[in-house]
């Protein structure tokens, strides 16, 4: 059992071995998890899972100054992914990192909550922990997060009950602390924090967030400078040197490539 995180071998795996999937290569294994025969969505699970092993260790480095055995975060990552594989959704234009990261790290703060040693009444732990049950069954029937409000009807309970059973298991975290970062872009806590007027999965923001940044960036100045800055077709036009037609092509063209997205 290793003792640190820079040591090579953990749970007997050997981390400097583990093969490392491509965006495409996971597509592959995604699409016949879902549509191939049973041996094959057995053999593409196994792949899958294995060939991101290192998301896994990636996401256990943050929680390694807490004394906790690094064995056990990692087994307790693992079942994160694999929930990952068993309901990410490969239609979405959403890397399955993405995706896979705040599983893997919920699954992670859901077994350190549990193993807490700050005392928290048993009322309120058992209010957390059924909290916590609706919200999973919810999300599974849902196919996205509920409210507050929802968990707090299924469970016939006040809503600031709920409240303040979650928030007596969970630990405070800056908004700005990173998650992850596979070389693309970060992923901050507060890319993962919806406020109470949003309903929407939160899968749905960051295929947006991408969806604009696979736009050029011609397109990005003119919807920046259109929806952001209150500018005028005609305005933007004498700013960029095009014709009005021009920009409400490009405008046009670039919020239909969005919604298709979407």
């Amino acid at each position: 059992m290793c003792a640190v995180y820079n040591k090579v071998e953990i749970c007997g795996v050997n981390t400097s071995k583990l093969k490392v999937l491509t965006e495409a290569e996971k597509r592959k294994l995604l699409l016949q998890i879902r549509n191939g025969t049973e041996e094959e969505k057995k053999r593409a699970r196994e792949e899958m899972i294995n060939g991101n092993l290192k998301l896994v260790l990636s996401v256990i480095q943050r929680f390694t100054n807490r004394g906790e055995n690094l064995d056990d975060l990692f087994q307790v990552g693992c079942i994160g992914l694999m929930k990952a594989v068993d309901n990410f959704n490969p239609d979405l234009m959403v890397r399955f990192s993405t995706y896979g990261v705040p599983m893997i790290i919920g699954e992670i703060r859901r077994y350190l909550r549990d193993n807490n040693s700050v005392r928290v009444s048993r009322s309120l732990r058992d209010i957390a922990y059924k909290a916590m049950q609706v919200k999973e069954k919810l999300t599974n029937e849902n196919h996205q997060e509920p409210t507050v409000e929802q968990i707090a009807k299924e469970l016939d309970i006040p809503r600031e009950e709920v409240v303040m059973a979650l928030e007596s298991t969970v630990e405070p975290v800056s908004l700005y602390e990173p998650v992850f970062n596979d070389g693309g872009d970060t992923i901050y806590v507060m890319d993962q924090v919806g406020d109470k007027n949003d309903d929407q999965n939160w899968l749905e923001e960051i295929a947006l967030k991408q969806a604009i940044n696979d736009l050029s960036d011609r397109e990005k100045k003119i919807l920046t400078m259109r929806f952001f800055q209150g500018k005028t077709q005609m305005e933007v036009a004498s700013e960029i040197h095009i014709s009005q037609a021009q920009v409400s092509r490009l405008e046009k063209g670039a919020l239909n490539r969005i919604k298709g997205q979407l």
